[in-house]
């Protein structure tokens, strides 16, 4: 055989065994989950807290955790493909299914309600209607709770100064939002848990609680989306998350102190705090956990998001995907 033959056929041997090599590396089967250290999302700190799902898949399938703060940047991670499944907020879940075209569909349901409407103890607000001419909290712009303020205003006859309307809607931080109160900068603010349960602990008043809120304590807080690609090409490691999702929110509902040590016990790992036992227990009391979705809830959450130009467009056909 010639040198210069020798030469081609090694290369040709090189590069079939690095094709084979990369191959093999991108056979290999791996889930990432994305979640918030926030008891809203209750299941995805249950399973990361008993390894749950890494146990049910074994080792040849590896599951990573990544946390974090804000739904937009969940999204973001879904749209990189950084993640395949994420627990997420309805808001940012719809805003995920539109920008992506329906490549990040809604999976299945996770917590509900978990949102109270609270008031500085100086000031006089008793109902919805009140609010007329205060300041008002939210922690993000075109969030959950920023859409339940919106309907609920609008249910009573009032409108954001923005709108030409009499209320000042304001975001803060949840941490930050005590702060604000005891400053002044805010008169009210509608938070979800357990923040709620830390003002009213600092002195905060209640206005209205998760049923009063919004559709009686029915609408999704917290659900799963995942990626449609990753479902397609890995059906059954979407299977066993669903079974291993579904026996976490069992033992959230039937084996509740229990549960609440293991998720507190997750986040001090996580975040390297813990919640008290007290705010613990009064927040996930306004907390329903569950895999049934509030699909109208849902819908009703596209439509305000469209209203208010957060997004262009909101259709629901091929919103949810089939497990």
């Amino acid at each position: 055989m010639k040198k210069s033959n020798r030469i081609l056929l090694g290369l040709f041997i090189l590069t079939s065994m690095l094709l084979w090599a990369c191959a093999g590396k991108a056979d290999e089967s791996e889930v990432t989950i994305g979640y918030f250290n926030n008891i809203t999302h209750a299941q995805a700190l249950i399973m990361k807290s008993e390894n749950t799902l890494q146990n049910a898949l074994g080792e040849d399938i590896k599951v990573k955790w990544t946390a974090f703060n804000a739904g937009p940047a969940e999204v973001e991670a879904l749209f990189s493909g950084d993640i395949d499944i994420g627990y997420i907020g309805p808001v940012p879940a719809i805003s995920a299914y539109i920008k992506s075209k329906g490549d990040v569909q809604i999976l299945t349901g996770a917590t509900k309600a978990g949102s109270i409407l609270v008031k500085r103890k100086d000031v006089q607000i008793n109902n919805v209607s009140d609010l007329a001419d205060k300041v008002v909290g939210i922690s993000q712009i075109g969030n959950t709770q920023h859409l339940i303020l919106l309907q609920i205003l609008s249910e009573n006859n009032l409108k954001p100064k923005t709108e030409g309307g009499n209320v000042t809607v304001t975001a803060v931080a949840n941490a930050d939002m005590e702060n604000a109160m005891e400053r002044g900068d805010i008169d009210a603010a509608i938070v979800p848990e357990p923040w709620g349960a830390s003002l009213l602990e600092k002195g905060a008043e209640m206005v209205l609680n998760e049923k009063e809120l919004y559709q009686n304590g029915e609408y999704d807080v917290a659900l799963v989306v995942v990626r449609k690609e990753f479902k397609e090409k890995y059906p059954e490691i979407v299977k066993e998350f669903l079974k291993q999702h579904e026996a976490a929110t069992l033992v959230l509902n039937d084996k509740k102190e229990y549960a609440l040590k293991e998720i507190n016990k997750e986040l001090e790992k996580e975040t390297g705090k813990k919640l008290s036992d007290t705010i613990m227990k009064d927040a996930f009391n306004r907390i329903g956990v569950s895999n049934k979705l509030n699909k109208d809830s849902i819908q009703r959450f596209g439509e305000i998001s469209k209203e208010q130009k957060f997004i262009n467009e909101f259709s629901s056909d091929n919103l949810y995907i089939e497990p």
